[in-house]
């Protein structure tokens, strides 16, 4: 059965290329041809038979793919899209945010002949040499033969401007007032406008660089698809909405800017953030039906929570409650405001648990409804929460956190069946069990995750989409003396202080002056294994831990007992003595330049007896590899 693409497809996108609403939309069918994987995400060339375009799927349609749904040559009908320009060029580039499988890959691709007679399109297979002869033949006598209609091609830019041209003034209005779902934006983009919720709200903050003062805040934003983008104001922009965005209502957004996330710095799940500034459009949608966002989960199986421990990204988890304790209020030590505290233990299929610490108004509302029901193992989706080392490893709430019980998705059932029907009367063992013999050896997961330290050299891109997370015994085999180790640090926050004017140091953290200071390592060091070398970076207490002492103690042996060699032999003290290592491994860019970073999380000594059952393991799977 032929299948057939809707005539003149792509030039009704070209005309139309911000409609109002996927109900405007007429039925746009079309044939993927040249699908292959471009970064994280999928382009491809829309085609109709007679004008191809280059198009891109969003990232959160890749599971289409991937599942072999949309196929390279197979037919698609697009419900929803955008067209954008691609930077220093006169073409478009088609964004398609929605569509449906028509057909799965056709054997070729579909091509459109032009009738000379009717001047029409129609889709056809192309026929055989000898059909075509034998047609010819027969009707010899009828045919009149006429010129060759000549097919002009145009850029897409062409049409868009021709087509633009001739439209009424109101139908141009009415593009530019479309409503674009987050996941359609990207850095290329010309005018937008998004209809999003203020889901979090940072606070105002101070900075001082080398081009001057300012402030800036944060904001994060989900549309109603569900899907997250943060935007920063700086200085004037930041003041000027500051007061503006009020958590939990809706707005209009348009005139800002785009650019790919820093992944070191991202809150949440989007490969682009947003920049306001003083020009930029904010318009809250009152007086209209708002929406709630649907709430997007990304859950992490609490057996695999490790990698996360003390990292910046925040994590979903999905469980079922074990036991909830009473509130608690634990005095912050900044200002000794007593903070309320409620610590539950979750379980999943896993077989793990691990305690999760809820804070603030949590802890009162959502904890208190847990504790009330907890007999009744409810099962909790819990949203952006912090790991830590804590008793091995756990969990806890912040700001932006949110809790919901027995929710409606295919998860929680999945989890509620096998609590049911198993989970109840499984043996359940903590995730941090094992991992911290103490808080004071660092000792975590020194023995899962084990390589060498060419596994990490030889893989150049690792750390490229997230912190990764291993573990090494090696050997300290050089710290450089002539290096700058420490640095002046706040003794209430440890960030760098200044030396004040008169007398005392500035820290900007604090906005106070103090009279002292501490010092804190910042330490390059290169560390050796069997099979190669690497140079790591240790911070404080990881730098301690290898040298012996802490940097006061090193600053004095250093300068007020002028003991140069003292200090040199304290140094040299510290190297080939063998650790186990828990490192991390990031990119970062310098020079437009991407370079491996690896730093030193947790340092701790041998364990000979743990050591040689980790050995024994090893050797045991080389005897009965799976």
């Amino acid at each position: 059965m032929a299948k057939s693409l809707s005539q003149d497809a792509i030039s009704t996108i070209l005309a139309n290329p911000s409609p109002d609403s996927s109900s405007d939309i007429p039925e746009i069918i079309v044939q993927v041809l040249d699908l292959k994987l471009t970064g994280n995400r999928y382009t491809f060339n829309a085609s109709d038979g007679k004008m191809k375009l280059r198009a891109i799927f969003p990232s959160n349609m890749s599971s289409e793919i991937i599942t072999g749904s949309v196929q390279n040559k197979g037919i698609v009908r697009i419900l929803d899209y955008t067209l954008n320009d691609i930077p220093n060029k006169s073409e478009k580039y088609l964004i398609v945010t929605k569509c449906e499988v028509v057909s799965p890959a056709l054997e070729t691709e579909i091509k459109a002949e032009v009738e000379t007679e009717e001047h029409d399109t129609v889709l056809k297979k192309p026929k055989l040499e000898n059909e075509a002869r034998y047609e010819a033949k027969a009707d010899v006598s009828s045919i009149i033969l006429k010129p060759k209609q000549e097919i002009v091609s145009k850029s897409a830019a062409q049409i868009v401007h021709e087509q633009r041209t001739n439209m009424a003034p109101s139908s141009r209005m009415a593009m530019t007032r479309r409503v674009h779902p987050l996941v359609s934006l990207n850095p290329y983009q010309g005018n937008w406008m998004i209809k999003v919720r203020l889901t979090s709200k940072g606070n105002m903050r101070t900075y001082k660089n080398a081009r001057g003062e300012g402030c800036v805040f944060n904001v994060e934003l989900t549309d109603e698809d569900g899907t997250q983008i943060q935007a920063t104001m700086f200085n004037e922009a930041a003041r000027k909405f500051y007061e503006k965005f009020q958590l939990g209502k809706v707005y209009y957004i348009s005139r800002g800017t785009l650019k790919v996330a820093n992944k070191q710095f991202k809150t949440v799940q989007n490969d682009y953030e947003m920049t306001l500034n003083e020009n930029s459009v904010v318009e809250e949608a009152s007086n209209e039906e708002t929406f709630i966002p649907e709430t997007k989960f990304n859950f992490v199986p609490i057996d695999q929570l490790g990698p996360y421990v003390n990292g910046r990204e925040l994590v979903d988890i999905i469980g079922v409650v074990q036991s909830v304790n009473p509130v608690s209020n634990i005095k912050r030590k900044i200002d000794n405001e007593n903070i309320p505290k409620r610590d539950l233990i979750v379980a999943d299929e896993t077989k793990k648990t691990v305690v999760v610490s809820l804070w603030n108004e949590l802890a009162n509302n959502i904890g208190q409804e847990l504790f009330d029901n907890a007999d009744k193992s409810p099962i909790v989706a819990i949203k952006s929460l912090k790991v830590s080392d804590f008793q091995g490893v756990s969990l806890s709430t912040l700001g932006k956190s949110s809790v919901m019980i027995n929710p409606d998705i295919t998860e929680a059932k999945k989890l509620r069946s096998w609590y049911d029907s198993e989970g109840k009367g499984s043996s359940m063992a903590s995730i941090g069990l094992g991992l911290s013999p103490s808080s004071k050896t660092g000792a975590r997961s020194m023995y899962t995750d084990r390589v060498s330290l060419t596994h990490i050299t030889s893989n150049p891109s690792l750390g490229d989409e997230k912190p990764a997370f291993f573990s090494i015994k090696a050997f300290v085999s050089l710290i450089r003396p002539e290096q700058a180790m420490w640095y002046r640090a706040c003794k209430t926050c440890n960030k760098k202080v200044t030396e004040a004017v008169g007398s005392g140091y500035w820290c900007e953290g604090c906005q106070k002056n103090d009279e002292e200071c501490n010092l804190r390592y910042i330490m390059v060091s290169k560390i050796s294994d069997t099979r190669g070398e690497a140079w790591v970076s240790a911070f404080n207490e990881q730098a301690e831990k290898i040298v012996g002492c802490s940097a006061d103690e090193l600053d004095k042996l250093k300068s007020e007992q002028g003991d140069i060699d003292g200090y040199q032999k304290k140094l040299k003290e510290a190297t080939w003595v063998p650790h186990l290592f828990k490192v991390s491994v990031t990119q970062n860019e310098y020079n437009n330049e991407k370079r491996q970073r690896i730093t030193v999380r947790a340092v701790a000594p041998i364990n000979f007896a743990e050591e040689s059952r980790f050995l024994l393991e090893e050797i045991k799977k080389m005897r009965n590899p799976q």
